[in-house]
């Protein structure tokens, strides 16, 4: 696994710039809320941590991970924001539903992305159990929920200054 000698939370503050003038919306699935309400307490935190504004970041809740692409481009489209974070929970069951939800979750994301060139940020766990979905949403292996807010400021960062 990926994250078995990393932790999700670990950054070089030094690196990051300062977010207090940009903009972001935030796209939480209530599916395995234990798991996503972990994600976004990361990534709320991390922003606040590097200059967001509380002002500046509007949180939506949404049913489920496959709905984070459409909620995403509505963000996009109503309001005027420098990125978007997707942040949801699939967790492997014993059918192909994981596989289809994966990939069209990863897929929309990506095309909202480039649709609209903005960054929109994966922030959605894929494991194969409950175990490792709780050590990456603010367990033993850190926080993706972190990861995907340092992302989305360091890419819009990038955006503005190219």
């Amino acid at each position: 696994m990926a994250t078995a000698n990393n932790n999700l939370s670990n950054y070089d503050k030094n690196t990051v710039p300062d977010a207090s003038t940009m903009s972001f919306g935030i796209v939480v699935a209530e599916w395995n809320d234990k798991i996503t309400s972990g994600l976004l307490k990361g990534a709320y935190n991390t922003l606040l941590a590097n200059g967001g504004q509380e002002k500046n970041i509007i949180i939506k809740h949404i049913p489920g991970s496959f709905e984070l692409p459409l909620a995403a481009q509505s963000l996009l489209e109503k309001k005027q924001l420098d990125a978007i974070i997707c942040l949801g929970s699939v967790i492997q069951g014993e059918t192909k539903h994981f596989d289809f939800v994966c990939e069209a979750v990863s897929q929309g994301i990506k095309d909202v992305s480039l649709k609209y060139n903005k960054p929109v940020i994966f922030g959605v766990l894929t494991d194969n159990t409950l175990q490792q979905a709780i050590d990456r949403s603010g367990g033993k292996h850190g926080n993706k929920g972190d990861e995907v807010a340092i992302t989305a400021i360091k890419m819009v960062d990038f955006q503005k200054n190219i």
